[in-house]
């Protein structure tokens, strides 16, 4: 069983346990309750404890991670491993990959690709996907290797997408998003929750536009949802109006990534360049690399909603 160790420093000299969970290392309240329920899951020198028992400057505090079954059959499918840690993993899922198992997507999910990757090796992780990436969004995906990794970590994330028509400089969409009456799946924009999208025009040609984008908010199909009410819906995006006769999915790809956590090791910025699907259809994209001078910006805005 793995311990995640911490030493107490002097400005935390009678906190309880829980104040320097949740106040320094960024741990949730439940999952705090969830290491009560593990024998041994909370030590302070070695010796299990309370939440509620008090901290000196010096003391080791400790948290057990038993090891937790995948959850998920494995599948033999790709996986394209960026970089890894014993708390997070990094990929660049492909297009027409879903994050989770859904109906009709029993064997073919990025979680079953993850439980093939670990069961190759021995090991077993219970891994939780820090965010969600729609199925035919291709690029970064993050996922925490146990519980506490995914409650203690802060994700900034841009993405690129190719929309209808040419758009210049930059902009923000600030229009609530809401299921559309009648529809399951398809949003429409003007009821609902609150959802901003803080966006930039980057290159452009043959009548489409490539934009990096920020999102302040994280609804379903945002992006989707808020170009096609700008008047400019993402190449591909048959489903919000945009055509189907340069590429067979929307263009949109997650290409930066950058995680933060108190309690963890985490890597510096990650790019992801763009598929080969997506180039072939817009051979004028730059390399990914090359439009991070215009992430600076989308960088005056408050952090994105994890």
């Amino acid at each position: 069983m793995r311990l995640l160790r911490y030493t107490v420093p002097p400005g935390w000299e009678g906190a309880s346990v829980k104040d320097f969970a949740q106040k320094r290392l960024g741990f949730s309240s439940r999952v705090l309750a969830q290491q009560k329920r593990i024998p041994g899951g909370v030590t302070q020198n070695g010796m299990p404890v309370f939440t509620t028992a008090r901290l000196h400057a010096g003391d080791e505090l400790a948290f057990a991670l038993p090891e937790e079954a995948a959850g998920y059959p494995a599948a033999p499918l790709p996986l394209a491993v960026l970089w890894e840690s014993g708390d997070y993993l990094i990929v660049d899922k492909p297009a027409w990959m879903p994050m989770h198992p859904s109906p009709g997507h029993d064997r073919d999910s990025l979680l079953h690709a993850v439980a093939y990757y670990y069961g190759q090796t021995g090991q077993s992780h219970r891994v939780c996907p820090l965010y969600r990436l729609d199925k035919d969004t291709s690029g970064l995906a993050a996922l925490g290797k146990h519980r506490l990794a995914a409650c203690a970590v802060a994700v900034e994330k841009r993405y690129f997408a190719v929309c209808q028509g040419g758009l210049s400089g930059s902009g923000t969409v600030d229009v609530p998003i809401g299921l559309e009456p009648g529809s399951k799946i398809k949003r429409a924009c003007g009821a609902g929750q609150r959802a901003v999208t803080h966006w930039q025009a980057v290159c452009a040609a043959n009548g489409h536009t490539l934009c990096a984008i920020r999102l302040e908010t994280g609804r379903t199909h945002q992006i989707r949802a808020h170009f096609a009410y700008m008047g400019h819906p993402l190449a591909g995006d048959d489903l919000y109006g945009g055509s189907l006769a340069l590429i067979g999915r929307q263009a949109l790809h997650c290409g930066w990534l950058a995680l933060s956590s108190p309690a963890l090791a985490v890597p510096g910025p990650l790019t992801c360049p763009f598929p080969a699907g997506l180039r072939a259809a817009f051979p004028w994209l730059p390399p990914v690399e090359q439009t991070l001078s215009c992430l600076p910006g989308l960088e005056n805005v408050p952090p994105n909603k994890k």
